[in-house]
């Protein structure tokens, strides 16, 4: 039996987002404009709860997507988000509870509501670099570079009016 090496892991202070997502708006082109509105670098779903009338998955070892028609509970949303490439997974139940999961694709139509939380890892960057053993673009995690003497590094909160 071989030992491995425990894997390397980097600690962040978290700062946290919530936001509601309304009827039409597709789950997936949202959240990419959300962290590029934002510039996250490195940033995970907290939670998500909601509901489709769209399901566009890419399915476990299928080249392509699979698009579901119906109302489907959002039971599960997790995964990375970062301006260098984000990964996520959906599960959604239908009015039977039968649950399907993938690789959250563009496709996903909020019903009446998609309620999440997402959270930003403020000392961290995630990229996506090739691995030479799987042959994808993984995850990588590094330090977040330091802002520059006298700027604070974190982004100004919008003005009340």
């Amino acid at each position: 039996m071989s030992l491995t090496a425990a894997p390397v892991a980097l600690s962040s202070p978290m700062r946290t987002y919530a936001l509601r997502l309304g009827p039409g708006q597709d789950l997936r082109q949202q959240l990419a404009a959300f962290t590029q509105q934002h510039q996250l670098k490195a940033a995970a779903i907290v939670t998500c709860v909601g509901s489709l009338t769209t399901t566009t998955l890419r399915l476990a070892n299928q080249n392509g997507p699979t698009v579901y028609k119906g109302h489907f509970e959002i039971v599960s949303l997790v995964g990375t988000l970062s301006v260098n490439g984000s990964h996520l997974h959906l599960a959604v139940a239908d009015s039977t509870g039968r649950t399907v999961g993938g690789h959250l694709l563009d496709g996903n139509l909020v019903y009446t509501t998609a309620e999440l939380v997402v959270g930003v890892l403020e000392e961290l960057d995630f990229r996506r670099e090739l691995d030479p053993v799987s042959t994808y673009q993984e995850l990588k995690v590094y330090p977040a570079a330091k802002p520059a003497p006298g700027q604070s590094g974190r982004r100004a909160s919008p003005k009340k009016p």
